[in-house]
């Protein structure tokens, strides 16, 4: 219920400061354990992609962010804390137990955001959590929430989802596995920025 409210608020409020226009919703699954995996361009990325989605979608946040009313309110949107600077065992776990009972997980394989808005080199360990519970993975692609970079002061956001992968059930997982659907789902992404695959 508080889910819903704040998801519509945040709806309304990126309509009208971002002018945020959504694409390709018809790509994701409508149930099922699911990856969203996406660039990542700026603090907003989090709610901007979860308020996009058609489902709710948790996703990791570093643990700095949680404090005061910005701490609930991520909360509140389905996220949860992890420590940057090494494996945090507790928070994958965490990720795996939300795609294991048939939820979204939104991810970015960068594992930073992009300073000069084009894609980075991906964490081929990004896409394990995923392997865990032979989730559904749908590249995102976030354009226009650096803004500030650009010195706009009324930005346009565009949110597109991409066609599903569907993880390969028989596929011997290991680091040459992962790193291959890594590069794979990097390319989906880059095709998205450029207004393709849709």
């Amino acid at each position: 219920m508080i889910y819903t409210l704040v998801k519509n608020l945040f709806k309304i409020l990126f309509t009208i400061f971002l002018r945020l226009k959504v694409e390709g919703t018809e790509n994701i699954p409508k149930d099922g354990p699911l990856v969203i995996a996406s660039n990542h361009l700026s603090l907003l990325d989090p709610p901007v992609l979860g308020t996009a989605a058609t489902r709710k979608v948790h996703f990791m946040a570093k643990e700095e962010l949680f404090v005061s009313v910005l701490g609930t309110i991520y909360k509140i949107l389905g996220a949860f804390p992890v420590r940057r600077g090494g494996a945090d065992r507790a928070a994958i776990k965490h990720g795996i137990d939300i795609l294991e009972s048939g939820q979204v997980l939104a991810i970015f394989p960068e594992g930073t955001r992009s300073k000069t808005g084009e894609l980075g080199k991906a964490q081929p360990g990004a896409l394990m959590m995923a392997s865990k519970a032979k989730a559904t993975i749908v590249p995102a692609c976030i354009i226009g929430t650096d803004y500030k970079r650009h010195g706009r002061i009324w930005p346009k956001v565009t949110v597109r989802f991409g066609k599903p992968m569907p993880f390969p059930e028989d596929a011997v997982v290991n680091k040459e596995f992962l790193h291959a659907m890594t590069e794979e789902l990097m390319q989906h992404i880059a095709k998205l920025q450029a207004g393709e695959d849709v």
